[in-house]
């Protein structure tokens, strides 16, 4: 069984993404071709904002948002310790420093409650990430941020299609970032990222800045990046574009289901140890499921009696930002952040794709039943 299982959703869409590679090959154009400015109007149209602008990857996407902005040394970024570190590192490499605060221990992400503390007159962004598949508390974070005259990035590199009170992820805030890696739930054949804005003057900063700093040809009135998305991606993205709604669908119609046959499996078991967590989502969300990741004792346990029943696991994440020895030298060692240390320790997630059928979900179900009562 594959984790992620990328072969099935190209089988239902060889013939239009061959044909949409195959159009690139004949114009020619591989660098900001016509597929990417297509790509980014339909991007925008269906986040719901008034910019797109695409990039080389959703970590370029995080340092090109910071760039805009002018965030540098000196600087302070409040940030999720719970997150791939892509986060925290693109806040370190603008120069600026990650300020964590502790996460919300039923969605994983980033807890209102703890932002306003961590507020200090060097405070130049909230950076809060959309883990898992579901946003963060964006109306809480927003009004926060805007009491203190802050901007918020959201990282949305996992909950792209996913909505919160009938918007949709990466329109929520003054600039939303995403991620088109292949396992995303928008993945290209390679890296990707956007980022979202109605703001734009922002818009002109964030294309000038991914392209060298660039505002016309060999002019570079600020430092930027190389960070162009290759239009052979646009022209794959496109074509995927296409089925997205319907396999957003599929993802909560799937998470749901494995919400219900873990619930019900174990049911009967009264020994805490044999219990598992399934997703909370919460009041006025949907998730897209970019991981559909449980909560267990014993993880070591469960994550070998899975291998041994042919069921693939992945830890996202199994150290958070914090510990991670890159960013030791911010002192804030064990014990800092309770929750995603906790948090860290035992969640494990199950094989996730909008092309996993009911009787593998069956299987993985049954598979996690076994190990977890060995």
């Amino acid at each position: 069984m594959d984790f992620i299982d990328l072969k099935t959703q190209y089988q239902r869409l060889r013939e239009p993404v061959n044909a949409r590679i195959q159009n690139v090959l004949d114009h020619g154009q591989y660098v900001l071709g016509a597929e990417v400015v297509e790509l980014e109007q339909r991007l925008a149209d269906y986040v719901g904002v008034a910019h797109c602008v695409s990039a080389s990857s959703g970590t370029d996407t995080l340092l090109i948002a910071l760039m805009a902005y002018g965030i540098g040394r000196g600087d302070e970024v409040i940030t999720s310790p719970f997150t791939f570190i892509a986060t925290g590192e693109m806040i370190v490499l603008a120069g600026a420093t990650p300020v964590y605060v502790d996460i919300d221990p039923r969605t994983y992400n980033m807890d209102p409650a703890l932002i306003e503390s961590a507020i200090t007159p060097r405070t130049k962004a909230i950076m809060p990430v959309s883990l898992y598949g579901q946003c963060a508390d964006m109306e809480a974070i927003g009004a926060i941020a805007r009491r203190h005259g802050i901007p918020v990035i959201e990282d949305g590199a996992q909950s792209f299609g996913a909505e919160y009170h009938g918007r949709r992820s990466c329109g929520l805030s003054e600039v939303g970032s995403t991620s088109f890696f292949p396992s995303k739930p928008l993945g290209a054949y390679g890296d990707g990222g956007a980022l979202f804005t109605n703001d734009e003057a922002l818009a002109k900063l964030m294309r000038e800045i991914r392209v060298h700093g660039q505002d016309r040809r060999y002019n570079h009135p600020r430092l930027g990046i190389n960070g162009r998305l290759d239009t052979l991606q646009a022209a794959v993205l496109l074509a995927k574009l296409d089925i997205f709604a319907e396999e957003v669908q599929a993802r909560a119609r799937i998470g749901a289901r494995y919400g219900e046959l873990i619930t019900e499996a174990f049911a009967r078991e009264s020994d805490p140890a044999r219990r598992v967590g399934v997703p909370y989502l919460a009041p006025g969300r949907t998730s897209v499921y970019a991981q559909y990741t449980v909560e267990l004792d014993e993880r070591s346990k469960v994550e070998q009696g899975m291998k041994a029943r042919g069921i693939p696991t992945a830890v996202h994440y199994p150290v958070p930002l914090h510990l991670q020895p890159v960013f030791a030298a911010t002192g804030r060692g064990v014990g800092s952040f309770p929750v995603a240390e906790a948090a860290s320790a035992r969640v494990m997630s199950l094989p996730m794709h909008p092309y996993l059928s009911e009787a593998q979900q069956t299987q993985v179900v049954q598979a996690l039943y076994e190990s977890v009562c060995a």
